[in-house]
């Protein structure tokens, strides 16, 4: 699928966050630290993700366009933290007390771990499959897994391996 087109403006008002928390941080941690590469090729339900090694952020066209202002305060600070944390205190939990800090403190946005944005426009195909409690979906990756006899997936509550098929209604 390919990813849709970005309107210059908004992709503007992305790079100008950006650079205005980028600026806050350095000034707040007496660092320099470079402005990082942004990349609008996000898929799946993920808002975004930070690329540690590379300094960059990967951001979801599709929700960025449906969810303008609420993604440009929240998506791109929470992923620049992602970054600024790893270059101040190094590898440590992704949403732990540094990143928490670093979103609150230093960026002055709240620390939500994950978005609220509706996700129906972005949501992959899933497949039913049944364990002794319930039925599941699994994802297009986890099915095709399952059908190259690469891997199993057991029910978390009942623990039977899940067994494919059409269980419509059932």
């Amino acid at each position: 699928m390919k990813s849709p087109r970005l309107p210059i403006a908004l992709q503007q008002s992305v790079m100008r966050a950006l650079r205005n928390k980028l600026q806050l941080a350095n000034q707040r941690l007496e660092r320099d630290y470079p402005e990082p590469k942004l990349v609008y090729q996000q898929r799946g339900t993920a808002a975004g993700t930070a690329w540690l090694q590379n300094w960059e952020i990967r951001l979801n066209p599709v929700l960025l366009l449906e969810n303008q202002q609420a993604f440009i305060d929240e998506v791109v600070p929470h992923e620049l933290a992602h970054l600024l944390v790893w270059k101040h205190f190094g590898r440590v939990a992704p949403h732990g007390k540094e990143w928490k800090w670093m979103m609150e403190q230093i960026l002055d946005v709240p620390a939500q771990r994950t978005h609220q944005f509706e996700v129906s426009s972005v949501r992959s195909r899933t497949f039913p499959y049944r364990c002794g409690c319930q039925q599941h979906q699994l994802s297009v990756r986890r099915h095709n897994r399952v059908l190259r006899g690469e891997s199993e997936y057991r029910c978390l509550h009942c623990g039977d391996i899940l067994k494919a098929g059409d269980f419509l209604n059932s």
